[in-house]
């Protein structure tokens, strides 16, 4: 009989021994299970979450790669790149240039400057400058404070014996009117003493703008202010005077003597100015303007004889200090220029230097 044989169980071998796990060590990634035997239920596998990056894939405990997919596949390494903008044509053929951006664009409104912007500028530059004001208020202390002084002289005597009325302000304007050709002279070379021209003229390109701008202003300036200060004088040697048998004013020789004086000291600013911009010196367009004012004077009192007496007489007649004296109807000579005719002289000699200078402020360098 024979005995019936059972299936024998497989014999699992030994396991060698494991080491200890210490409770700080990371984790470390899972082997492959083992293949189920027969009768025997497979082992759940973890399925894979898509990693962050295409054609990845994420296991259980981190990032794995995929497998490797077809070319041209979607997330493989054969897949096409993205579609990129085209731009314009390069200089060099077969290169594309990308679409430009947009510029910056300042939150300031931008716009063209014209000659009302240079006129502003110098404005607030003769307006700023500490050496306006004290040859300013030099000027009128002069020309008010004499005027107003001689009418005390003036006032006790009985009889002016037919002196104009208004005569007497000339003294206190021949004095002021200096003060007024040093600002002219200061106006322009100033800043060729401090560097500002270059700034001026980088600010307006166009050296025209800026020197009939400074003429505009500083001319309204000096005419303004000198105006008013001889009408004041005017006004107090007329009402002080008028009683003292001096010669009373026409409408014409209140004009001479207030609008007329204004214009002709102002046009002796320009003129001042004009050397100022064709010298580029202070001093030394300074020293040129006395020179212009008072020379011509100073040279007649000492040409003595017959052979002289002409040019002696034409440098009287058309000196500076003579025609100041006329407009307040007390010249030197009887003959020479009269009434009006001063300021058309000296506007015209003016207007030749401001020709000049802005000859010269185009064609040199700063």
């Amino acid at each position: 009989m024979t005995t019936p044989q059972h299936p024998q169980t497989p014999q699992t071998p030994p396991q060698p021994p494991q080491p200890p796990v210490s409770p700080y060590a990371p984790p470390s990634r899972p082997t492959a299970p083992p293949q189920a035997g027969p009768g025997e239920r497979a082992a759940i596998q973890p399925q894979a979450a898509p990693g962050p990056y295409a054609g990845q894939q994420q296991g259980a405990y981190g990032a794995a790669p995929a497998p490797a997919q077809p070319m041209g596949s979607p997330g493989g390494y054969g897949a096409p790149a993205p579609a990129q903008p085209q731009g314009a044509p390069g200089p060099y053929g077969g290169q594309r240039q990308a679409a430009p951006e947009a510029g910056y664009v300042s939150p300031i409104p931008v716009q063209r400057t014209h000659f009302g912007h240079a006129l502003a500028s110098e404005w607030t530059k003769i307006r700023s400058v500490r050496s306006t004001m004290w040859t300013l208020g030099v000027m009128l202390v002069l020309v008010i404070g004499i005027g107003l002084l001689l009418t005390i002289p003036l006032g006790s005597l009985d009889d002016l014996d037919g002196m104009p009325v208004l005569g007497a302000g000339f003294t206190g304007l021949l004095l002021g009117h200096l003060c007024i050709i040093t600002l002219g002279v200061l106006v322009m070379s100033s800043e060729y003493g401090t560097g500002m021209i270059r700034t001026t003229l980088t600010a307006c390109p166009s050296r025209g703008r800026v020197l009939i701008a400074k003429a505009v202003v500083f001319f309204v300036v000096a005419f303004v202010l000198t105006t008013i200060a001889t009408t004041l004088v005017a006004l107090a040697h007329s009402s002080v005077l008028s009683d003292k048998g001096g010669t009373e004013p026409t409408g014409e020789e209140w004009a001479l003597a207030t609008v007329g004086t204004g214009l002709y000291v102002a046009l002796l600013g320009l003129l001042a100015l004009a050397f100022g911009a064709l010298l580029r010196h202070s001093a030394g367009a300074i020293t040129a303007m006395l020179g212009l004012v008072l020379l011509p004077l100073l040279l007649a009192l000492f040409m003595q004889g017959e052979s002289l007496e002409d040019i002696q007489q034409a440098l009287i007649e058309y000196s500076v200090v003579n025609n100041i004296a006329t407009l307040y109807s007390t010249p030197f000579l009887e003959s020479g220029p009269q009434g009006w005719a001063p300021v058309g002289i000296i506007a015209g000699v003016t207007a030749a230097a401001l020709i000049g200078a802005w000859a010269a402020l185009t064609a040199r360098d700063v």
